[in-house]
């Protein structure tokens, strides 16, 4: 699914309307339905509503939800916010359309707002502003934003909370967004949907279809898209009878330190879970032991060290390098790391605390062997771009170095975006915050190193990988809930998420 910038939304919106064609106040007519369907189905005509409009259509959108709650037995109060005398074209006709109607609470705000008094049991409908806002609140319409703030109301926005902006929200002010319990989107999700700092404005979000022109949508670029499961399932491949593992690609992880033998464990396990044909652990001799019986199925390889990686390795015989976990930062790792970057010529995967040495070196980003994939959080993002503002900005300069340095970045979060060298944004659609614990990261370095090994494409392995590994994170929510989970609960899910994906891909 694509995700548009809020300009492309309004061509979309154009488009619909000459083409299909239709009548823009009948599109609107036909997102009110939809709207006002979601509401009811969540809602019985026991709750009271209470809508506030704005003078644009996002506001005559909020009046057709309010006649149409209305004629389906809501008690409804409702308020356009007319101070300026300007409403636009669509909102005027859903105000005379609503006036209309008998026993109407309507209330035109042209000067004065008397705030009406809401409890808990009452649902406030925002329709203030939609996604066309291009900056901050102020005045009389913050004012109304921080009373809706304030009430004890539960509060559904339309479209957009009032006041965010569809993407860039670095210069906006908090205090003056709508913080809504639940989002109706109108066909496509908004860009800043998927920014950490803009959850306790969105809260849960449903998307509703008002049937915009697929032929637009299909057409249209952008840089944005939503993992589906179908493009993910579409990525698999089968494995043939007379496979056998030499077929399935030969890996290296070069991962754990004293005291950290356990991030090897994690993501040896997770590669062979993941269909790799070997797997060899290059590990310190302190932690040997500790694989060698934890992970059997791997090979170990020792380096000269006891305590930790300080030996680079010949990489020939291997079609992918995994890089990190455990890792540790000593002079000996770090200098042995730098040296393995000029050397391999396999993709790699580079996560914890490769990421944090080539933070401090960074002009090895560009040595990395083409078709690598970096694995890191905002913060380990933030030691290879510089600090951001927000995650928007991070983005962006994720996006950046993608470019720059020819790799794929996997930047994790809620919504895990997947960031390929031509600046495409991918974000994940799998997973749960029951993944929030110790190793997960680990695990993943595990799975993407087995799809490179296997002669996956960078980019499709670094999508498949990063589905699978929050589809593993949900069937073991689903198990066992998401406070009791641990990283070896996501290896262990792994063959019925792998499993679960063949499956889609064969129906």
């Amino acid at each position: 699914m694509k995700i548009f910038p809020t300009e492309c939304i309004k061509q979309l919106d154009a488009y619909t309307i000459e083409n299909e064609p239709i009548a823009s106040i009948d599109l609107m007519e036909r997102a009110a339905r939809a709207l006002a369907g979601a509401i009811a189905g969540r809602w019985g005509t026991e709750t009271r509503m209470t809508v506030f409009a704005g003078p644009g259509n996002n506001g005559g959108d909020a009046l057709a939800v309010a006649r149409l709650l209305m004629e389906r037995g809501y008690q409804v109060e409702t308020f356009l916010f007319n101070t300026k005398g300007n409403l636009s074209p669509d909102c005027a006709t859903n105000m005379e359309r609503l006036a209309a109607v008998p026993d109407v609470d309507f209330h035109e705000v042209t000067s004065q707002f008397t705030f009406p008094k809401l409890t808990e049991d009452d649902i406030i409908i925002d329709g203030l502003f939609g996604s066309g806002l291009n900056k901050p609140l102020a005045g009389g319409f913050a004012a109304v934003v921080k009373f809706i703030n304030a009430s004890p109301a539960r509060v559904v926005s339309i479209d957009i909370p009032s006041g965010l902006m569809g993407e860039d929200n670095t210069y906006n002010t908090a205090a003056a967004i709508v913080r809504a319990d639940l989002t109706l989107s109108l066909q496509l999700p908004k860009l800043s949907f998927f920014f950490a700092e803009n959850e306790a404005y969105v809260g849960e979000w449903r998307l509703l279809d008002i049937r915009l022109s697929q032929e637009a949508m299909a057409e249209m670029p952008t840089d944005y898209e939503l993992t589906e499961p179908d493009t993910v399932a579409a990525l698999l491949r089968p494995r043939r009878r007379f496979a056998h593992k030499g077929n399935f690609g030969r890996a290296l992880l070069v991962a754990g330190s004293q005291g950290m033998a356990g991030a090897s464990v994690l993501a040896a396990q997770a590669c062979l879970r993941s269909g790799v044909g070997l797997l060899t652990v290059h590990v310190p001799f302190c932690n040997n032991d500790i694989v060698q019986t934890a992970v059997p199925e791997a090979m170990t390889e020792l380096d000269m060290s006891d305590t930790c990686f300080a030996t680079p390795i010949d990489t020939d015989d291997y079609q992918a390098v995994g890089m990190g976990p455990g890792l540790g930062q000593m002079p000996e790792t770090v200098s042995a790391l730098l040296e393995q970057v000029d050397i391999c010529e396999v993709p790699m995967v580079l996560d914890a605390d490769a990421l944090n040495i080539l933070g401090e070196n960074r002009s090895y980003l560009s040595r990395l062997p083409k078709g690598s994939i970096l694995t890191p959080h905002p913060k380990e993002l933030e030691r290879l771009v510089g600090k951001c503002q927000n995650s928007y900005e991070r983005l962006e300069r994720a996006r950046e170095l993608a470019r720059q340095a020819d790799v794929h970045i996997v930047l994790k979060g809620a919504y895990t975006a997947v960031i390929s060298p031509d600046g495409k944004c991918r974000f994940n659609t799998t997973g749960n915050p029951g993944m929030a614990t110790g190793g997960s990261g680990d695990v993943l370095t595990g799975v993407l190193l087995a799809l490179l090994a296997q002669g996956y494409a960078a980019g499709d392995a670094a999508l498949l990988g990063v589905y699978v590994h929050g589809l593993a994170g949900d069937l073991a929510a689903d198990e066992l809930g998401q406070t009791g989970m641990t990283s070896g609960d996501l290896v262990r899910h792994l063959p019925q998420a792998w499993k679960e994906l063949a499956t889609a891909r064969e129906s």
